[in-house]
């Protein structure tokens, strides 16, 4: 407690013993606060359905399977059936962590449902996801839209609640389904973006595992770059009215209801301030060093081996691990976090830098100590 004057602090609730509020003139606030939030465990989910190489250099003559791997490093990506949404994907791999029998459902205080692809423009995906989950209707459940970045603002989100002492299980939902925004005729995206749900579940704990250094930023003049113009409040939809379809210089095809990225700018923005986000992590207490595993957002293979040979980055130390399911947006970080748990290669007590970046353009980082 104060070491001024005990007597002046307060605990601040049941839930939260070893927290405490000090109302004494000098030193207003909140100390000894130990709790903090640490990832327990990590599940994801692919459609059954996928698309691999050999179809797409049959749908485009000019592109063969070799010039498509050595440009994206993907092998196949997972597209989601006609009569399923991004929430059945999260629902799945909800349903996988329960079965593992670590935390029961009526143990969840928060839902945080992360996507760009949400199942109605209201009411929130997540109440309905906490409906269909059976989760306790004590379970706060909201949504925020967030793309690349998304993971690490989710994380910042859950261990806000968890060490205010608001909340003690959180799960946190990524799940994305950006083949709904993508011409079939449009090659420069639909090579690169793949669909997936994960779920992460965050605990308090008084010791151990925890999440460190969080470092955010947004530029919203890059909007344009990386974008579905039509479908929201600004140029709402006209139902039963098909936009019409235009073509690039490179021949990709699409309509402004499509999702358009602009490659070139996005590279462009990602080589600036990715680096400058990565510095910003490291200081003398912490450095590049101390880090056991590098997990960047699983854009495409020639993006990620720019970064890390301009990082200077190990090879050994740098998770890849969106060969077999492509861009999954919000979902590749956690997807490579479980995969390399999977495979012995993240193990407790390693230190983790995860950094996300993309649509927004948004971005973000943070330390996690495994």
């Amino acid at each position: 407690m104060c070491r001024w004057n005990w007597q002046c602090c307060y605990p601040l609730s049941s839930t939260r013993p070893h927290g405490f509020w000090c109302t004494c003139q000098t030193h207003i606030g909140v100390i000894l606060m130990t709790s903090h939030a640490r990832i327990v465990d990590i599940e994801y989910e692919l459609p059954v359905h996928s698309l691999d190489n050999e179809t797409l250099a049959r749908e485009f003559p000019e592109w063969d399977v070799d010039k498509i791997f050595a440009k994206t490093g993907i092998g196949e990506r997972h597209i989601i059936d006609k009569n399923e949404t991004a929430s059945d994907l999260a629902y799945r791999a909800c349903e996988k962590l329960f079965l593992k029998g670590d935390i029961q459902r009526d143990e969840i205080d928060a839902l945080i449902y992360c996507t760009q692809s949400p199942d109605y423009v209201l009411p929130a995906t997540a109440c309905i996801l906490q409906h269909r989950l059976q989760l306790p209707t004590t379970c706060a459940a909201f949504d925020f839209n967030q793309g690349c970045s998304g993971f690490i603002y989710g994380l910042g989100i859950a261990k806000g609640l968890i060490e205010s002492g608001q909340c003690k299980n959180v799960l946190l939902v990524t799940a994305e389904t950006y083949s709904r925004y993508i011409h079939p005729q449009d090659k420069s995206v639909r090579t690169l973006f793949g669909d997936a749900a994960a779920v992460t579940l965050l605990r308090a704990t008084e010791g151990g595992p925890f999440l460190d250094r969080f470092r955010y930023g947004s530029d919203g003049s890059g909007a344009e770059n990386l974008i579905v113009p039509i479908g929201g409040a600004r140029r709402p939809s006209a139902e039963n009215i098909e936009p019409p379809a235009y073509g690039d210089e490179s021949g990709n095809v699409r309509t402004d209801a499509n999702l358009y990225m602009n490659g070139p700018a996005i590279f462009e923005f990602s080589m600036k301030r990715v680096p400058q986000l990565f510095a910003s992590l490291f200081d003398d207490e912490v450095g590049v060093s101390d880090v056991d595993l590098f997990v960047f957002h699983q854009a495409n293979h020639f993006m990620l081996d720019a970064l890390r040979r301009r990082l200077k980055l190990p090879a050994e130390k740098f998770v890849s691990a969106f060969q077999h399911c492509g861009n999954t947006v919000s979902c590749t970080i956690p997807i490579a976090l479980k995969e390399s748990m999977d495979k012995g290669v993240l193990k407790p007590g390693d230190r983790v830098a995860v950094v996300g970046f993309g649509v927004g353009y948004s971005w973000g980082a943070c330390v996690i100590c495994w």
